[in-house]
């Protein structure tokens, strides 16, 4: 299978490469030639192991790794999940379930995509006897589980920038705290879409990238989006068959990336109801699928700050499906949209998506009505899925983070302290960080000092 870049000026790659490169050099995003047709195959694939299911999924994408190769990066990449479903799925009543996604060694659902990455980023190093460095930005989970998939790896460096102060700080302790030379944790003086936009200026300099060997670890990186497609697949298969044609997935999502993963199942023939974007205050996409609006405004802390976000990096593979592949409109959209920060669109097709939006004040609440209705205990992200669930569907709900990451929120709505045995050792460690403007040249100053 081949990749094409969302903005249609860069060539076709193979998926390794794609992997490799990360960001597009046209700064678009690498999305399959065509999106296969999986109805043929999801019915076979019932009953598989979490990791069996991935490489069945994978093998159709990763065509260039022989498939006992894959198999063997596959089967490794899901080995430190602390459940042994991996992504279990809990049914909390007639209508309603969790998917956990919390059983991994960060306890977030990035650890799903990024354990196989990193392993996957091992596996080329490896192949073609070259090392790499490997950049991320974060608004809290994806930096932690993108630096546990690529601990003390040979011939790989990470630079992980964060937006200091705007984590919880056990996600910044699951970042600094390591003590992996190969780990570099960026502390920033401004939000995560400065970060991002950082990082995508870092990217967009060839001759830099070229030099320095450069990855993306983002959710921009293809490989992210299509191993989470693959919990999506393991969930469905896991409800009752009566349920299935009636799901909808409620996704606490801050970068579409998540969601996107969904999407894109039901787009290769897995026939999913719907999907409900949850977003916390920073509600960018709440309001481009209430409005058709897509508008920048300021970020603000939350009780949520993984969904601190207001440009949503996937929004673009969804927006080139929805122009119908169109790569040239795609291209006019985004050039208004980076010179304005708003784009209206006429007519916006939603499609099989909705939105919900849910303020710091709510956040407490929900967590005491579902603790209290369900005798669950959920983190603030997944609180926020939790605020409107359709009385037409079965929903389920994505868990993408332990409770026990946020122990002060948790607290304070329903009085239990949750924990976690590998973030009360995080706790007598030494904080290692790097102060860094939110600039690019200051990155690439830092980064050049300490590349492999």
């Amino acid at each position: 299978m081949r990749y094409v870049s969302t903005r249609g000026q860069a060539p076709k790659l193979g998926f390794s490469d794609a992997v490799a490169t990360g960001l597009a050099p046209d700064a678009g995003l690498y999305v399959p030639e065509k999106l296969p047709d999986l109805s043929a195959s999801w019915p076979q694939w019932a009953g598989l192991s979490y990791a069996d299911l991935c490489f069945e999924f994978m093998r159709i994408f990763a065509s260039d790794i022989p498939s006992d190769v894959l198999r063997d990066i596959v089967t490794k990449s899901y080995t430190k999940f602390d459940h042994p479903e991996t992504a279990p799925l809990i049914q909390l009543d007639p209508r309603t379930y969790v998917l956990e996604l919390f059983h991994g060694p960060t306890l977030a659902f990035k650890d799903f995509a990024l354990q196989l990455l990193g392993n996957l980023y091992e596996h080329q190093c490896a192949g073609r006897k070259q090392t790499i460095n490997v950049l991320g930005a974060t608004s809290g989970d994806t930096g932690a589980a993108a630096i546990h998939g690529l601990i003390g790896k040979p011939g790989t460096a990470i630079f992980i920038l964060y937006p200091d102060g705007r984590v919880s700080p056990l996600q910044e302790r699951q970042m600094t705290c390591t003590g992996a030379d190969n780990v570099h944790a960026l502390a920033i003086n401004g939000s995560f879409d400065d970060a991002q936009l950082a990082l995508k200026e870092l990217f967009a300099d060839q001759a830099f990238r070229t030099t320095h060997r450069l990855s993306a670890v983002n959710s921009i990186n293809l490989a992210r989006v299509l191993a989470q497609c693959v919990y999506y697949l393991y969930a469905w298969l896991r409800l009752p068959v009566a349920d299935r044609a009636k799901v909808e997935f409620v996704v606490p999502t801050g970068n579409f990336g998540n969601v996107l993963a969904g999407w894109w199942l039901q787009k290769m023939g897995v026939p999913i109801a719907g999907f409900k974007l949850a977003t916390n205050q920073n509600d960018i996409l709440y309001r481009l699928f209430t409005t058709g609006e897509y508008r920048v405004s300021a970020v603000e802390p939350s009780l949520a700050p993984s969904m601190d976000i207001q440009v949503a990096s996937n929004f673009e593979r969804f927006l080139y499906y929805n122009l119908g592949e169109d790569s040239e409109r795609l291209r006019a959209v985004m050039a208004v949209f980076k010179q304005t920060g708003a784009y209206r669109f006429e007519n916006f097709d939603a499609d099989t998506l909705s939105a919900s939006r849910c303020p710091d004040a709510e956040i407490p609440g929900i967590i005491r009505r579902v603790h209290q209705q369900f005798g669950y205990v959920v983190d603030p992200h997944t609180a926020c899925a939790f605020k409107e669930l359709s009385p037409e569907r079965v929903s389920v709900v994505l868990a993408t983070a332990s409770p026990a990451k946020f122990p002060d929120t948790i607290q304070d709505a329903i009085g239990i302290e949750p924990t976690h045995p590998s973030l009360e050792r995080l706790k007598e460690l030494p904080i290692v960080k790097h102060c860094v403007a939110a600039s690019p040249q200051a990155i690439a100053d830092f980064v050049v000092k300490h590349t492999v």
